[in-house]
Formats: structure tokens, sequence, C-alpha cells
């Protein structure tokens, strides 16, 4: 979720006075009047904020209009967030969700606004390397904990299945690609033949985020503290090494808007190397070295290359979440020519 928010856009327009009405009926704490405005950023769900009573709170919809089969669900983010507020993986405190389309049109939920910061660039520009480094390292400690987690404990033993996420995800991935294709990309097709022939025998079952970055945590206003991880709508039980692999792209692949960390003197900055995040991951976590990273690194990148073309193709129907969706036509093929020459780079 992003930054300053603002009016409500055109197409994500709904009725406020019902949502009033709602949470008036069924949110402990909640006082009328209601304001609401829109962040920006996001390319999936809607996210709005709302003030009332001198209260602050956050509501995340699905989008209007046609949406590909199992995207946006608003209320496994819901659910998950609920279940981790119990261990020590930081999250918002959730109100209310409401699956009545009939109150604003769509799905959505609300839950706390946390007053903190959020880093768009990996980077971390204007910061002291002392500080870009204990930010990093709380990224990381937070992911360990993430896949500690007793998940069956928590009461997420029905969340996914597992075993065998990089199968099951494959063809998700395949599948929502197809379902958004408008070009034919080499690389796409080539990762979509070899994928499935070298998926690794480590079949490691934890919660995976699914988009774990620094874009979507929070932290503390002043201290290089994480104190809440967002954007939960592609978690599931899966693979621990996928959420790794995803949150290391930055070392491989420079993000045509946000940028990322290839080639940088990481003992100047104070972001630490891949190599170097990637072991203390390991030794939080108690897992040896890891095989077939390539593979992982890969996967992720054709994974956000599939994502990206459901954007683009949302974009062009006209119910994107954000207004530069239309834009990014060249993101799947740019992204994956990287998956493909990561898929190559480890024989």
């Amino acid at each position: 979720m992003s930054f300053e928010p603002g009016p409500v856009r055109a197409a994500h327009r709904f009725d406020e006075a019902a949502l009033e009405r709602y949470l008036r009926a069924n949110m402990a704490g909640f006082e009328p009047p209601l304001g609401v405005q829109q962040f920006g950023g996001g390319q999936s769900n809607p996210t709005f904020l709302l003030v009332a009573g001198g209260k602050r709170y956050v509501l995340r919809k699905k989008p209007p209009g046609v949406l590909l089969k199992s995207a946006h669900q608003v209320d496994r983010e819901f659910r998950i967030m609920k279940a981790l507020s119990a261990t020590d993986v930081p999250v918002p405190r959730m109100h209310v969700l409401c699956m009545d389309e009939s109150v604003i049109g769509t799905a959505f939920y609300v839950m706390d606004f946390l007053e903190g910061r959020i880093f768009r660039d990996p980077q971390l520009p204007g910061i002291a390397p002392t500080e870009r480094a204990a930010i990093y390292d709380s990224m990381n400690d937070v992911l360990a904990r993430l896949h500690k987690v007793d998940y069956a404990g928590a009461g997420l033993g029905d969340y996914g299945k597992a075993g065998n996420y990089f199968d099951r995800q494959i063809a998700r991935w395949i599948t929502q690609y197809r379902a958004a294709q408008t070009d034919q990309i080499a690389e796409m097709e080539q990762l979509i033949a070899w994928m499935p022939a070298h998926i690794p025998p480590d079949d490691s079952v934890t919660i995976a985020h699914g988009d774990y970055r620094l874009e979507n945590t929070v932290f503390h206003p002043t201290e290089p503290q994480l104190i809440a991880v967002l954007d939960w709508e592609l978690s599931t039980i899966g693979h621990p090494l996928a959420d790794l692999a995803y949150n290391c792209m930055g070392y491989h692949v420079m993000n045509p808007r946000q940028g990322g960390l290839v080639g940088l003197d990481y003992a100047a900055t104070g972001i630490p190397s891949e190599q170097d995040y990637v072991e203390r991951y390991c030794r939080r976590v108690g897992r040896a070295k890891i095989e077939n990273w390539s593979f992982y690194l890969s996967f992720s990148v054709f994974r956000l290359a599939s994502i990206s073309q459901g954007v683009y193709k949302r974009g062009l129907d006209g119910n994107a979440s954000s207004e530069s969706a239309a834009t990014l036509g060249n993101s799947c093929r740019f992204l994956a020519e990287h998956a493909w020459r990561l898929a190559n780079s480890e024989k």
C-alpha cells in the first residue's frame, strides 16, 4: 500500500454512505462521519484510507470488472493477517471482513492504519548505511519468523495444499498468463516448457507470503524496525525458498520504475550482498546451503512476468487499480527475458 492518499479515482468510486451504514452496524468502535480517500501505488486490490471518529483505518477491496479466477481474494488476506496476529509476525489489527457485494459492489475488509515508513526504493536513498543495514536485517528476520510459524497451530492448516508447491504454482501462473496473453513472447514459451522439468527435490512447506519485498512492509516512523507486513493477496501454504528468492530478485533485476540492487557497493551502502542476506536467513531458520538457487530466482521472475501481464490486460480493460497499469505492456517481455537468463545461469 502506498503512499500519500488522494481523491477516489473514478473507476473505483463506491457508495460511501452504504459503507458508513455497514461499519456503524458491524465494526466495534466505529464512529461516523466517514471520510474516504484512495492510496496510489498498488496494482491489484484498490486500497483506501478511512477517517472516522478521529481514527484512521485502511479498506482493501476487490477491483471492479471481470476478474481472473482465484485472483483478488481479499478474504484470504483478512484471514491470514487475523491468524498471524497471534504470532510474532507483525501485521495490522484486522477489524471486519465483508463478503456481501451489495454493500459497496465488491468484497472488502477494514484494518488499522499504521503510522510508519514505506520504502519504495530498495536502495534506501537518504538513509545512513548503518540504518540501511538494520532495515534489511529486520526484513530478513521477519521473513524467517514467518517461515517458522506453525501454520496448522495458527489455524491455517487448510489455507493451502502442503507439498508440490512449484508444480501447482507453475501450472497456476501459466494459466493466468494464457488468460491475459496479448502477445507472443518467446522467452515465456521457453520458460513454460523448461520450469516443470526442473523443479528441485526440496519440498519444504511453510506459510509463503508470495509478494515479500521492502515496499510491502511498514517500518517504525523513526527506528529501523519492521512493524507490519502488508499485501498478503498471494499468500498460501507454500515453499519458503519461493519467498526468499522473490525477496532477492532486486539483486538480479533492475525494476524500470523502482530500481534494484544490481551492482551496488554493498559495503559502502550498508545493504547486504545477496550471499550475506541469504546466509543470514539460513542461519535464522536452521537451513544448510541452498541447492538450485537459480531455479528459485527464475521461477520468481517468471511469476512476476505473468502477474505483470495480468495487470497490463486489466489496464487495457479499464479496471486496474493503478492508472499506470496500461503502460506496463513491455514489463512481461522484460521480466521473461531476465527469467530465462537466470534459468540458464547455473548448469
